[in-house]
């Protein structure tokens, strides 16, 4: 077999594919029968309870006269209201990733001493092994960043002399490193992929000790290393929006199930970037800019609120775009009003806007922020309401800094490793048993004949 037929899809693996989607198939009306929760989520789209967290709290509904209903969105972290704590290090003009690290990983704010013992030793992480970048990021780069990045978090392993070891120490000593690492991890793999597959020129810039997180991003990324205090601010911003979202997101429910086998830290976040690594989690932000490029090419008014309804709607009946019958970064699984990270993005992207002047891509937005709802109401039929949600805006930040797409995905696990660390620790501080939830089998019981007479 050549190397080329070796990738191919044969008519024997046609065959044999077609077979097992026979056999796997299960009737949808016995999910009604049985009570089971397709996705863990009911009819009403409300998680099925799994779990107990003290990490955060995601709220999407209010109480009015004894019955539940939509309300505005709202995220607590540890307790705290991120559009507080967004408001706090903003009107001091501090930085808020590690700050807000710090609530998570420890369940308290830290004063000035703390955070910056915290910061130090962030810093002092930010080292890769010695040949790291050369033999391990260097080597067959691979086109899709997040697979890059899981590779590298796995060979990380064999460079830990206490790899194994879920003692609460060593894992925080892990998830400390890791943090500090995700940003070169992910970056210089681009850089590499960028400059072995596009011939771009190859540059690896160190970090600098004296910048946070979201500095360091832009610094290593650009061949000048150089970015605007607004656009670090935003990035930073973004990242703390990133940085956790409940037990139950996909991601980091895989992370309570993965660490509850009592496996060592690197398998359990390699397995947490495959999971956000998908287009349902943490992709969607590359298809909103995908379809906003798309849309900007379709409609020659980009004021004109009629064609962009037109164009929505054919969004919505799949002749537009990739076909798909979805509004990209419209619509959430829990929230219905509003997504409270996408109302605190959406106030600091206009700035952005102007900074860059893209102040008509920002206004094309806020009419599909407006538009869409209303268009998805009338057009399908929907047990909640429907609003914008963070990947909405997300990507459109990412675009006005200049990040390349491939990018997109591994800026949300440079943020969310905070969160699956602290969900990584609750999990082994409880010491629970392992996460191992019921299946039923609806398949029928059969006879075994032999070969010959079969």
């Amino acid at each position: 077999m050549d190397h080329q037929s070796y990738y191919d899809i044969t008519p024997d693996i046609l065959r044999l594919a077609k077979l097992s989607e026979s056999s796997g198939v299960i009737d949808s009306e016995l999910f009604t029968r049985y009570d089971v929760k397709r996705g863990l989520r009911d009819l009403n789209g409300k998680g099925v309870l799994a779990g107990l967290t003290n990490i955060s709290d995601v709220r999407a509904t209010e109480t009015i006269n004894g019955e539940q209903v939509p309300a505005h969105g709202k995220l607590f972290y540890r307790g705290y209201n991120v559009e507080d704590l967004v408001d706090g290090f903003t009107k001091d003009n501090r930085f808020g990733f590690e700050e807000v690290a710090y609530l998570l990983l420890f369940g308290q704010l830290p004063d000035h001493k703390e955070l910056d013992t915290f910061q130090e030793m962030l810093a002092g992480y930010r080292t890769l092994p010695t040949s790291f970048v050369r033999d391990i990021i260097m080597k067959a780069p691979s086109r899709d960043m997040m697979n890059t990045l899981a590779r590298s978090v796995l060979t990380l392993y064999s460079y830990d002399d206490r790899a194994d070891d879920t003692s609460l120490p060593n894992v925080l000593r892990q998830s400390l490193q890791l943090i500090s690492l995700f940003p070169l991890l992910a970056i210089y793999g681009y850089q590499a992929y960028s400059h072995y597959h596009d011939g771009n020129s190859l540059f690896i810039h160190p970090p600098k000790q004296e910048y946070s997180t979201a500095e360091n991003i832009l610094h290593i990324l650009r061949a000048d290393g150089r970015f605007t205090p607004l656009e670090a601010k935003i990035l930073d911003i973004a990242l703390v929006l990133h940085m956790e979202h409940g037990g139950g997101n996909n991601s980091s429910f895989t992370t309570h199930v993965v660490s509850s086998s009592l496996t060592d830290t690197y398998s359990t976040i390699a397995a947490a970037i495959g999971s956000l690594k998908g287009p349902r989690h943490g992709g969607a932000n590359i298809k909103v800019v995908q379809m906003f490029e798309d849309m900007k090419q379709e409609i020659s008014d980009w004021s004109d609120e009629e064609a962009i309804s037109e164009y929505l709607r054919k969004l919505l009946h799949k002749e537009a775009f990739d076909h798909a019958g979805l509004i990209y970064g419209v619509g959430h699984a829990i929230y219905s009003k509003s997504d409270p990270r996408a109302v605190l993005l959406r106030s600091f992207v206009e700035k952005l806007s102007l900074e860059k002047g893209l102040h008509k891509e920002f206004e094309l937005y806020a009419a599909v922020e407006r538009l869409a709802p209303q268009i998805i109401a009338k057009e399908r039929k929907m047990y909640k309401g429907v609003s914008i949600n963070v990947d909405f805006y997300s990507g459109f930040v990412y675009n006005m800094l200049g990040l390349p797409l491939e990018l997109y995905t591994p800026i949300f696990a440079i943020a969310r490793i905070a969160g699956w660390s602290a969900h990584r620790l609750e999990e082994l501080a409880n010491n629970g048993k392992i996460i191992r939830p019921a299946y039923k089998p609806v398949g029928e019981e059969k006879n075994y004949i032999v070969m010959e007479e079969r």
